[in-house]
């Protein structure tokens, strides 16, 4: 019997087996944050009720709406880059982090400023604002984890991430039983990023790599910058979309609405780690395939297509069917009315499946301005449909253009463009025809 499992990863390619255990290690970790978020966010979210709950929700998605400043849409741009070229290493992560570190300053000032504008002489929402937008100036050391990514590594980082996640859960725990204040969950929040910080450079440093090393590089500068831009703006449009209708809500209803709609919310999002795991781990895969052939890349395309598909409607079916009980037994008596919310809100993971695999394609193209421009369609149809429907139908409003706009951004816009008609077709595939298969074999 040992003898025969033994005989089993000759039967498939060493890329698959290193994407297969990367894979697994990111999934550990998500699958981690999915327990704590069950367990600890829920626990928050029954101590903190529907409206401090709101308003800690309404804070974070409002941060949310600047982190395309801090990031800067290098994420993948930089992974693609060391793919490319291994030996401009210290160069690309240097840049990388004097960029991300000015673009969360940035994104600090815009944060407090326009919150300040938007709710004049409310100081608690302006400090945790501050407080939490802190976080993204600690998101500068993330090009770490960008280094093990292009090394299909993620386990160092995985590690990292785990130790600050449960010191936060304790302290989160702690502050439950003392009965602290709102603000004391902000402080938490950005204390996880910079403990995250904290340990990313230990394991970086522990695998024999320097941030010493690391060069500014300007003209490197200007090249990112130069493929970023367009993912700058389409992630900030892509916030739009996933987050305007909390802000909306809590200006439209108020921060009890946004509670109740968070949680609803907190449940439809806690899988999507899946997708997003599996498409960073393969990421490197499918620059190697464009390298060897157009048939092997878009096959390789297809298949993860096809698979995150099956992946979602799974998902979105078990959930729709028990939606209420889920509701009920994580939170409680008060937050009732997010099982409609959720049954609609869940719907969105489908589409999104498909934007995610599809940024990859749009990434390795070149083609990152078809992603500004469908972010963009996404982001203008979510604030119409919100101004619509939250007036007469408050959360489930907000879901309701949710799903649409996420639809319309991710799926429907890839057939408005020429340019973009070809993975509208392997879309389409995938939303019709999903398969869970996802093997690459050498070819």
């Amino acid at each position: 019997m040992i003898s025969k499992f033994s005989k089993l990863p000759s039967k498939f390619s060493p890329n698959l087996i290193k994407i297969l255990k990367n894979t697994a290690w990111l999934f550990a970790d998500n699958i981690l944050r999915m327990f704590s978020g069950l367990i600890v966010g829920v626990w928050v979210a029954r101590y903190l009720q529907p409206e401090q709950y709101g308003n800690y929700n309404y804070c974070i998605a409002f941060v949310s709406l600047f982190g395309a400043v801090a990031s800067l849409g290098l994420n993948q741009i930089v992974i693609r880059d060391i793919v490319r070229e291994p030996s401009e290493k210290n160069q690309l992560l240097g840049t990388a982090f004097v960029l991300k570190l000015l673009g969360g300053i940035v994104a600090l000032i815009l944060s407090v400023g326009m919150i300040s504008i938007l709710r004049p002489g409310d100081n608690l929402s302006l400090w945790m604002v501050g407080i939490t937008a802190l976080s993204m100036t600690f998101n500068s050391f993330e090009v770490i984890d960008f280094w093990f990514q292009s090394q299909v590594q993620s386990k160092h980082t995985v590690l990292a991430k785990n130790l600050a996640l449960a010191l936060s859960c304790v302290v989160k725990i702690s502050l439950i039983n003392s009965q602290a204040p709102l603000i004391a969950f902000a402080v938490v929040y950005a204390g996880e990023f910079a403990l995250v910080a904290v340990g990313l450079v230990t394991v970086y440093h522990l695998q024999g790599n320097l941030m010493t090393a690391w060069k500014y590089r300007l003209d490197y500068a200007i090249r990112l910058l130069k493929d970023s831009w367009t993912l700058i703006l389409s992630g900030f449009m892509i916030m739009i979309y996933m987050r305007i209708d909390q802000i909306m809500l809590g200006e439209m209803v108020g921060d009890k609405a946004v509670g109740i709609y968070s949680a609803a919310v907190r449940v439809s999002e806690l899988w999507m780690f899946i997708p997003i795991a599996i498409s960073n781990s393969v990421f490197p895969s499918i620059i190697e395939a464009k390298k060897i052939s157009e048939n092997l890349y878009y096959e390789r395309l297809q298949k993860l297509f096809s698979s995150m598909s099956f992946l979602s409607y799974v998902v979105a079916i078990g959930i729709s069917l028990f939606a209420g009980q889920i509701i009920q037994l994580l939170f409680g008596a008060g937050y009732e009315a997010a099982s409609s919310i959720l049954i609609v809100h869940i719907w969105m993971g489908v589409f999104m499946c498909l934007g995610v695999v599809r940024s990859l394609w749009t990434t390795t193209e070149g083609l990152m301005r078809f992603a500004f421009i469908t972010a963009g369609i996404g982001g203008l149809i979510n604030i119409l449909l919100n101004l619509l429907l939250i007036g007469k139908y408050g959360g489930l409003g907000a879901a309701i253009a949710t799903v649409i706009a996420q639809a319309s951004a991710d799926y429907i816009a890839s057939g408005l463009f020429p340019q973009t008609r070809k993975i509208f077709i392997v879309q389409t595939k995938a939303l019709f025809t999903p398969n869970p298969q996802i093997l690459f074999r050498k070819k």
